[in-house]
């Protein structure tokens, strides 16, 4: 079914607004998912904030051609049935999604991903980028690192007092 001029305008404004916002746009094919495999796949993405959209390969093209930093994407991957995941919160979040997912239904594959300077991104770097850890997972290995030493101390302190106590009440019996 053809879309009508103002659907295609509102489509376009809503994709050229979530290129713009995005962090990373991962780009994969979904030629062969299931309808309940792809509301299964938007649900999931939602949890870690990734938003995602089949939309119209032609559409994506304008979005991208009308925005300054992302005019110069090469956009000579987009073809075929292609779904768009946009996360503006985390730069990993997309492909971990669609890494994720594509682990239960085989079709889908990674075509690449649009950075927000506007690089086209490789499948293979996709994938690698997919097994970085989260942010939320980062940030907490670098807090307990932080907090490493001061354990330790706190660790080093209460054994010698524990000792001390020890030994006194061992004196006293």
């Amino acid at each position: 079914m053809a879309l009508s001029k103002q659907a295609k305008e509102q489509i376009l404004s809503e994709v050229s607004e979530l290129l713009d916002k995005s962090k990373l746009t991962v780009v994969a094919n979904y030629k062969g998912t299931t309808v309940k495999n792809l509301q299964d796949l938007r649900k999931q993405a939602g949890e870690s904030g990734t938003k995602v959209r089949v939309v119209k390969n032609t559409l994506v093209i304008k979005a991208l051609e009308a925005n300054d930093r992302l005019k110069n994407a090469d956009t000579s991957q987009l073809s075929e049935q292609l779904l768009y995941a946009f996360n503006s919160e985390d730069e990993v979040a997309p492909a971990q999604v669609l890494a994720k997912f594509s682990k239960k239904a085989k079709k889908l594959r990674f075509i690449g991903a649009i950075t927000d300077e506007g690089v086209f991104m490789a499948p293979d770097d996709v994938k690698a980028l997919a097994e970085l850890p989260s942010k939320p997972q980062l940030i907490a290995s670098v807090v307990a690192t932080l907090n490493s030493p001061v354990n330790d101390v706190l660790g080093g302190l209460s054994s010698g007092i524990n000792g001390i106590l020890s030994g006194l009440e061992a004196r006293a019996a």
